[in-house]
């Protein structure tokens, strides 16, 4: 893969058929199990955004819905977005494993590793639970890791779009500070 810019804008201009084939972080943000159109939509933008590798969405019809686009804000039209059910979660991991990836769930639980002490592997896919249950505990049996974000108030738990916008920045940090 080539190596990516460490500027937060193109230092020149790259036209909308060039995009296409710039690389792309091996970072693969699985929402298999969020529900809410809107919230796909938002991921969507923190995927393009990052020039992450996929998007995973239940279905791709949610990416034709009114909501999903408003927050998307045609980032849809420039990144990757792939489907997977939950059905066929276990094994679509396995297949992510078999080409390299490490599994990580993002998840609120006392025994995951906190986020700023936690070093991403390479190529990893993060695993994002659905709006107010979660990960079931099939799906975070079946992960390679749990990592959450450090909180410090009152309220238990991120939106899933602020934190997996979180875990991303880290993820790209991780890569091009210093």
């Amino acid at each position: 893969m080539a190596n990516l810019k460490r500027t937060s804008r193109p230092l020149h201009p790259v036209a909308r058929h060039q995009y296409a084939d710039l690389p792309r972080h091996p970072l693969i943000l699985c929402a298999s199990l969020v529900q809410n159109p809107a919230n796909l939509g938002g991921l969507c933008r923190i995927a393009d955004v990052f020039r992450l590798e996929a998007l995973v969405v239940p279905d791709l019809a949610q990416t034709q819905t009114r909501a999903f686009r408003g927050t998307a804000a045609s980032a849809h039209q420039w990144q990757p977005i792939l489907s997977c059910n939950t059905q066929a979660l276990p094994a679509w991991m396995q297949l992510k494993r078999i080409e390299g990836y490490c599994c990580i769930a993002l998840h609120c639980a006392a025994d995951a590793a906190p986020l700023g002490q936690f070093q991403y592997p390479q190529k990893t896919v993060l695993l994002l639970g659905q709006e107010l249950t979660g990960l079931p505990d099939a799906v975070l049996a079946d992960c390679d890791r749990q990592i959450v974000v450090q909180q410090y108030g009152l309220v238990e738990s991120l939106n899933v779009q602020q934190a997996a916008a979180i875990a991303v920045y880290e993820y790209i940090r991780q890569r091009y500070s210093g």
